[in-house]
């Protein structure tokens, strides 16, 4: 692994795939203009909004979606995570999808999310992911890149369960990306500290991507994608706005935090 920059895009994805895909793409531009060999972006980067036209959709989404990231990958020759799309399944609802693409245009790593947002929140809000997700049934992988360090993967909700990301470091696990479309409701509360503990909890760095703003008359998200390091240290955050934030990843400071702080060694219970 060697020291390197990666970005944590945040978006305002809308309920329209052509100016999504135009508005990702100008933010990867950015990020590779500042040194990013490592970007991310967040869940529901192609589509996000009304959720009975994205299923009408799903199949042109899930093609353009995979397209897309093997394009600017190849292009632009940096390692491409798309956060989540929806991939139609065979009985009718999609697998919210994460999708790590090589500099080659090449698939390094997919996950099918396994914990699925169904909440009714006290904002009068009501979130039932599962009427048209299909739940994952694996685990995710980690993906041990030889420059990059050893990538997990997880989405959204995820980050509320621990023991999903204890696997990830269990596994050999580095860097830990939570791509997010985290509502403005609990995102205030929750997510900052959420994303701090899975960094501590692990030594592993945390890069965030994140949804942004309104999506449509009823959905908003929290935004402030962010990484942070191995210590819970916020490197780099973006507040309100679509932009990226960029920081360094450093092999060096991931080994110093371990020998501090040798918790993964100190485990009970595996």
């Amino acid at each position: 692994m060697k020291s390197y920059l990666a970005a944590a895009i945040q978006m305002n994805s809308v309920p329209d795939l052509d100016k999504n895909l135009a508005q990702a793409e100008d933010l990867i531009d950015l990020a590779v203009r500042q040194g990013a060999e490592l970007i991310g972006l967040p869940e529901n980067f192609s589509y996000l909004g009304d959720e009975v036209a994205k299923m009408a959709q799903a199949e042109a989404i899930a093609q353009a979606s995979a397209r897309f990231l093997k394009t600017m990958a190849q292009r632009y020759q940096v390692t491409l995570l798309g956060g989540g799309f929806p991939v139609p399944t065979s009985g009718g609802k999609v697998y919210n999808t994460a999708l790590l693409i090589g500099p080659a245009g090449e698939e390094l790593a997919r996950y099918e999310k396994v914990h699925l947002f169904d909440v009714n929140l006290p904002d009068g809000n009501t979130y039932q992911e599962s009427e048209t997700v299909l739940a994952g049934v694996q685990l995710p992988s980690v993906y041990p890149s030889k420059d990059l360090g050893h990538l997990g993967l997880s989405v959204c909700y995820d980050v509320r369960f621990p023991e999903l990301y204890r696997h990830l470091s269990q596994m050999g696990a580095e860097v830990l990306f939570v791509p997010a479309a985290f509502t403005a409701y609990t995102g205030k509360d929750h997510w900052q500290i959420l994303l701090q503990a899975r960094a501590i909890e692990n030594t592993c760095y945390v890069i965030a991507p994140a949804q942004t703003g309104r999506h449509n008359t009823r959905r908003q998200s929290h935004g402030h994608a962010m990484i942070i390091d191995p210590w819970g240290i916020i490197l780099a955050e973006v507040e309100d706005k679509p932009g990226v934030a960029i920081a360094s990843i450093e092999p060096s400071r991931l080994d110093q935090v371990r020998r501090q702080m040798p918790s993964l060694h100190h485990r009970v219970f595996v």
